[in-house]
């Protein structure tokens, strides 16, 4: 019991003081204090060692909360909270391997977002304050929230109408933030094609040279015209890969649960770069 500790006082002060995105900082920062609690106190600088991190503790409590709560937001904005809504948060959680704690409390700032007074502007506004000047954190934060608010790979106009709210409030005008919709939807058509072709081969089904069927996939994911040229594709493709560096998302804030979905994602971008230079014969 001694090592949980942390996190009850780490709770309770956090949500004194900032409500839930407070108590998801408070868990964390208790969470980093119970690790380190045998050691901590028997070396000089415990505390210091503890606190070094606060602005990426930080980051990580407003990240899962914008995230989750306007989650909640987007799936009461149907008029009701559907059990394939419920389903997707779930497996959102699962993906980013959340703790049990930290479930806890992406599950309370789900149930936050479905309040009718649920304030989205303000929880934009404060996540963008934070994020100031950090433009590959709030691409992939606006990545992983589209992808969060697809039901059977489309959204509905009142989702798009809050995202476009979101987006806005985070610097994307209209036509960026559809073209970085449309580039998510094709990322999943991209990875249900290739998953598809990958069991077609297993079972001995003949294949032709390159996926086909995820051709214009491919070429909608990294923004692109089937008769673009060598330079402008190669262009593309590299600023996709920057922005969805590892690395550079990570010395952003991006929080370490999130940053094996970025993983995921430059894999895709590197396969459908792959695709459309076997068929460009590049």
């Amino acid at each position: 019991m001694q090592n949980v500790w942390g996190k009850v006082i780490g709770l309770i002060f956090g949500y004194m003081f900032a409500k839930i995105p407070g108590a998801i900082l408070g868990v964390l920062v208790g969470h980093s204090f119970d690790k380190g609690y045998s050691s901590a106190f028997n070396r000089v600088g415990g505390f210091a060692s503890l606190l070094r991190d606060k602005n990426s503790l930080k980051s990580r409590a407003l990240f899962f909360h914008t995230l989750f709560s306007i989650m909640g937001h987007i799936a009461k904005s149907g008029g009701r909270v559907t059990e394939a809504d419920i389903a997707l948060a779930s497996l959102l959680m699962e993906r980013l391997g959340l703790s049990a704690e930290l479930k806890k409390e992406a599950q309370a700032a789900y149930r936050e977002g479905k309040q009718s007074d649920f304030p989205v502007k303000e929880t934009a506004k404060e996540f963008k304050r934070f994020c100031a000047g950090q433009a590959e954190f709030i691409q992939m934060y606006l990545e992983i929230q589209i992808q969060a608010a697809l039901i059977n790979g489309q959204l509905n106009a009142k989702a798009e109408d809050i995202l476009h709210t979101v987006g806005k409030i985070l610097g994307y005008s209209q036509d960026q933030l559809h073209k970085l919709i449309s580039q998510v939807i094709a990322a999943n058509r991209f990875h249900q094609e290739s998953d598809r072709a990958k069991r077609n081969s297993h079972q001995g089904t003949q294949q032709p040279k390159y996926n086909t069927s995820a051709l214009p996939a491919a070429y909608q994911m990294l923004g692109l015209d089937e008769n673009c040229e060598e330079k402008q594709a190669k262009k593309a493709y590299k600023k996709l890969m920057a922005q969805h560096h590892p690395d550079k998302l990570a010395s952003q804030g991006l929080p370490e649960q999130a940053l094996q979905l970025a993983k995921e994602k430059a894999q895709d971008i590197q396969a459908a770069w792959q695709l459309i230079k076997e068929h460009k014969g590049w």
